[in-house]
This record gives structure tokens, C-alpha cells and sequence, in this order.
């Protein structure tokens, strides 16, 4: 008799809790995205500080090296050099867009910082 009530309950509960399931797998994935980005952002911003360290025009040597090291487009780069180090500043607007998950969430915007000692001529 018990057998004849329990059944289908198994494909109930999976119907009812697979939607949400599926919602924390997407959401994982957009957090993945932006950790990835904002590696890329950080590695970005110390290749275009290694770069202005030792070049003359360092926001051009800066600007040049970032955007080589990463496909993330637009990039913002500014360098701002002292007498001693050169500090580059890189942004990315990361725009989520995940199915289902992207539209609930604003657009992260992501920033790395790096600072050189400058290279002597």
C-alpha cells in the first residue's frame, strides 16, 4: 500500500527543485567569468607597468603592452609617473551576460593597479 502513494515522488521533487538548480549552476559560471576578467585586468596592468617603466612615453608603452596581453576590449589605461615609479591604472567593464542570470545582475567593473620603479636610462 505504502508503495502505490510514494510514487512519482522522486520526479516531483527533482521538477521542483531543478529551476533552482539551475539558476546557483549559471550564477557560478557569470562569478567564474569575472574572476577570469579581473586576472586578466590584473595581469594587463603589470605588463603595462613593466612596459612604462622602461620606455620613454610610459601611458603609450602602457596602453601598447596591456592591450597585448589580454583580448578584453575596451581597456582604460592611464600611467602616472613620479620620479621614481611609473603606477598604471587599468579598467574593464564587464558586462554579464550569462542567460538568465546576466540581466538580474548590473555590469562589474573591474580595475587593477601596478607600480614600477622606473628603469634608468
Amino acid at each position: 500500500m505504502r508503495q502505490r502513494q510514494d510514487r512519482g515522488q522522486a520526479s516531483l521533487e527533482l521538477a521542483l527543485c531543478l529551476p533552482l538548480v539551475l539558476v546557483f549552476m549559471l550564477l557560478f559560471v557569470q562569478v567564474a567569468v569575472v574572476v577570469r576578467d579581473q586576472l586578466a585586468v590584473q595581469a594587463a596592468a603589470r605588463d603595462g607597468a613593466r612596459a612604462a617603466s622602461a620606455a620613454a612615453g610610459a601611458t603609450a608603452a602602457a596602453t601598447r603592452a596591456a592591450r597585448a596581453t589580454t583580448g578584453l576590449q575596451p581597456l582604460a589605461v592611464s600611467a602616472a609617473q613620479s620620479q621614481q615609479a611609473v603606477t598604471v591604472t587599468v579598467r574593464y567593464v564587464q558586462r554579464t551576460t550569462v542567460p538568465i542570470i546576466g540581466p538580474l545582475l548590473p555590469n562589474v567593473t573591474l580595475t587593477a593597479t601596478a607600480t614600477m620603479v622606473l628603469e634608468p636610462p
